[in-house]
């Protein structure tokens, strides 16, 4: 039933609706932001230029980001990032459609949406259990990422048609118009001030998301796992799959199709997890990393192509329901007031390691060989997952169902 849904969340409903089509302008950007790169140059090192200078301003600014989210209302602080990363990307297409684009000018102009997105993206988690009741967190988490996953798939096909039809200036026009459109819908939401601007302190409020962050075995723990995690998977798949699909299985297709079968999981793992409530969220979520660990094996033997995309989708399965349990516990253990300062530290220990990873996969595979680097990304990863274990609260910890305050608590 509707009313038993987070859908019947007026608030709720606003914030799927904008983050779905945001993520649908992305998908346009992904596509047209490399192609408009080649086009201008023909240069790869050009095109990783411009993807760092997107990803450093975002890891620079997230705890910054984090603490304003948590000082004024979230989908104001939402409001602006889409704003001035859809003002970013509609300078980039009008640079293109003008024919007087350069890299340095694209990649600037991509710095300032990194810096921008590490605003958005504390404030976009945090602001989910103002929109709902605690009981429907999960759910609510669910469809969030289904509306992004499914954006995803759809938005990389019609993108790859349309810039093939037109131009990656198109492509990039329509990623602008879809912030627009964002902005526009989050504004219509009604959620109050998290706490008083007025009477914080900058590296007070620093220190206070810290505290909340190190004082909670699990989380450091888990996010400690997915500094390991992460980098020794993106960079080990992201570098060497690609390769391998070029020796084995048609090159870029092969590899198009791979993903396209995770990202199938990734729908799949949240349709499942809309129906299942397990009640100790962290260890579900902790077994589901360990399906992600078959895909590396898979690509190291290699197997069929067959087998690779059955282990594919189970991997897709496996983030999601990892990626969907996880936020539901942070949104139900961390005091809302604190939890867009604690997911910024969760994001930036997850992420900080992804660009060593994706620097030394090729080195090392060339050294010692692809299989043993697959190998060896896999046995990392099994060992950081499987350490988690080793501490109680991911065990136990479980799952509240009533709905509880998400007044500010009291700073000491």
């Amino acid at each position: 039933m509707l009313h038993n849904s987070p859908l019947a969340e007026r608030d709720f409903r606003l914030l799927l609706s904008a983050r779905t089509i945001s993520f649908l302008g992305n998908s346009f950007a992904i596509v047209a932001l490399a192609f408009a790169v080649l086009e201008l140059t023909g240069s790869k090192a050009d095109l990783g230029y411009v993807l760092a200078a997107r990803a450093v301003p975002t890891l620079l600014f997230l705890l910054v980001g984090g603490i304003w989210s948590d000082r004024l209302p979230r989908h104001r602080v939402m409001v602006v990032s889409n704003v001035v990363s859809g003002a970013s990307q509609a300078a980039i297409a009008i640079l293109l459609f003008s024919g007087h684009a350069q890299v340095w000018q694209v990649a600037a102009l991509t710095a300032v949406a990194g810096a921008s997105s590490a605003f958005f993206f504390p404030a976009s988690s945090g602001i989910v259990p103002q929109t709902v009741p605690e009981s429907k967190l999960q759910q609510a988490n669910a469809f969030l990422r289904l509306g992004r996953n499914g954006s995803v798939i759809v938005g990389g096909a019609i993108a790859g048609l349309v810039i093939h039809a037109t131009s990656p200036a198109t492509g990039i026009a329509i990623d602008a118009a879809s912030f627009g459109v964002a902005a526009l819908l989050t504004a219509a939401m009604h959620i109050p001030k998290t706490g008083r601007m007025e009477s914080s302190n900058f590296f007070a409020d620093l220190s206070l998301g810290w505290r909340e962050f190190t004082s909670r075995t699990w989380l450091w723990a888990i996010v400690l796992q997915f500094g390991i995690v992460n980098a020794v998977e993106q960079g080990a798949s992201g570098v060497l799959g690609p390769a391998i699909s070029k020796e084995h299985w048609s090159g870029a297709l092969g590899w198009g199709l791979i993903l396209a079968a995770e990202s199938a999981g990734l729908i799949a793992g949240g349709l499942i997890l809309l129906r299942l409530r397990p009640q100790q969220i962290l260890l579900v979520a902790t077994f589901g990393v360990l399906l992600t660990l078959p895909l590396l094996l898979a690509l190291a033997a290699p197997l069929p192509f067959a087998g690779v995309l059955g282990f594919a989708f189970l991997a897709g399965i496996g983030v999601e329901t990892f990626g969907i349990l996880w936020d539901t516990a942070m949104q139900q253990e961390i005091p809302a007031d604190r939890l867009s300062r604690v997911y910024s530290y969760d994001a930036l220990g997850s992420w900080a390691l992804v660009p060593l990873g994706y620097a030394i996969a090729g080195p090392v595979s060339e050294a010692i060989g692809t299989r043993p680097t697959l190998m060896a990304a896999a046995a990392f990863s099994l060992l950081a997952t499987v350490a988690v274990l080793f501490v109680p609260e991911v065990r136990h910890l479980r799952r509240r169902g009533q709905v509880h305050s998400t007044e500010p608590s009291l700073v000491a």
